[in-house]
């Protein structure tokens, strides 16, 4: 429709020109001596139409001459910005699909442009180091040094990768770098948390698991995991003696030191020293809180000396336990070693053999076995003492 409206408009156009033209007696005289040109004003008007027509043209393509350089600049700029991004979004995809040598020649690709130098050179960097190639990988972290927009993407890059090398000490030093730059976040720490644990800085461990506790960062399995395994270090440290190990001891917190892996470790340590009275506070704190059989072996191991008070509430603590756990094996045991030291044979007896019925660790066995061959031998009985020992020599070979 709109097509045949324009061809109307024209043949209507042409028509009015014809006519106005037809009927049109006007000239126009040029005069340039002793020169003298007529035309008619019809002819006239098409030679000036004919010449703003030629003008026009002229000047487009004069004005078209002087844009080239600059419409073939800006095309090139285009076509470098199309092949930049196409090869960002190559090496990103190449990346996530574990394809790392296309992903860091894509990367190089888009490095042309420098909009995308800087994560071009972060995706190269982990492509490089996901195939082991160090040296490049360093390349190109190397390029964004003197980058300040990708300062932080750089080191945090950096701290990862470097984590994931086992070079704690480099990784270190990279989170420095960035802690001074006023950087803060969560991320960071994990990274360094782990950075922390390879190096084996126990003590920075503890406090950047307590840190991240407060975020809600880590898995709780996870954090109590590292405790324990911080906890242990800094407790059987052999350079420790007796007053360092309770200096130690006095800066974990209550809610640590109850439990049952944390206290077993400090009551061994402190059993190792010497500080027997210690070691028995520390594990009757845990056995109260949070059974568990590590800990009553330590409780065992920290009896004190026969006769004494401490004894006597050794095994009132014992046997209040045993209310509660009539067929703990462990605790058995304990109670029984307990009454054989402080010579109440009876009861040493009946305990004894009540952990030697329900032991199922070989290990209980030879020692319940010990235990009764000992009691045996200080009454006298030299063959239930022999048969003890037999049966004890026989678990520990088998």
């Amino acid at each position: 429709m709109r097509i045949f409206l324009w061809i109307v408009a024209l043949m209507a156009a042409a028509i009015g020109i014809a006519v106005t033209a037809r009927f049109n007696p006007g000239n126009v005289v040029l005069f340039y001596p002793p020169h003298r040109i007529d035309l008619s004003l019809n002819f006239f008007c098409v030679l000036l139409a004919l010449l703003f027509v030629l003008l026009y043209v002229v000047i487009r393509a004069v004005r078209a001459t002087v844009k080239m350089p600059r419409k073939v600049a800006a095309y090139r700029q285009q076509k470098r910005e199309r092949d930049g991004n196409k090869g960002l979004r190559e090496a990103l995809k190449a990346l996530f699909e574990g394809r790392f040598g296309h992903a860091e020649k894509a990367a190089l690709r888009a490095s042309e442009l420098p909009e995308n130098a800087g994560v071009a050179a972060l995706i190269g960097a982990r492509a490089a180091h996901r195939m082991r190639q160090a040296a490049r990988r360093d390349q190109w972290l190397a390029r964004l040094q003197d980058d300040n927009a990708m300062k932080t993407a750089r080191l945090m890059t950096m701290t990862e990768l470097l984590v994931d090398d086992h070079q704690p000490e480099a990784a270190l030093a990279a989170v420095r770098e960035l802690n001074a730059s006023g950087t803060r976040h969560i991320h960071a720490l994990q990274w360094s948390l782990k950075a922390q644990q390879q190096a084996k800085n126990w003590p920075e461990v503890l406090r950047l698991v307590r840190s991240l506790d407060k975020h809600r960062a880590l898995h709780p399995a996870l954090s109590s995991r590292l405790r324990e395994l911080a906890y242990e270090d800094l407790l059987s440290d052999k350079s420790h003696d007796a007053e360092s190990l309770l200096r130690v001891w006095s800066t974990v917190p209550n809610a640590d030191r109850i439990k049952p892996y944390i206290a077993c470790r400090a009551a061994t340590a402190l059993n190792a020293r010497g500080l027997h009275d210690e070691a028995r506070l520390v594990a009757e704190e845990s056995l109260n809180a949070d059974w568990d059989d590590r800990v009553i072996r330590t409780y065992r191991e920290a009896a004190a000396p026969a006769g004494s008070a401490a004894l006597l509430t050794q095994i009132n603590h014992c046997e209040r336990w045993m209310q509660t756990r009539p067929t703990d094996a462990e605790l058995a045991l304990t109670l029984g070693s307990l009454c054989l030291k402080q010579k109440l044979w009876g009861k040493a007896q009946r305990h004894l053999e009540q952990a030697l019925s329900d032991a199922a660790d070989p290990r209980m066995v030879r020692e319940s076995h010990l235990k009764l061959a000992q009691l045996h031998e200080a009454l006298q009985q030299t063959e239930e003492a022999a048969s003890h020992y037999r049966q004890c020599a026989l678990a520990t070979v088998l």
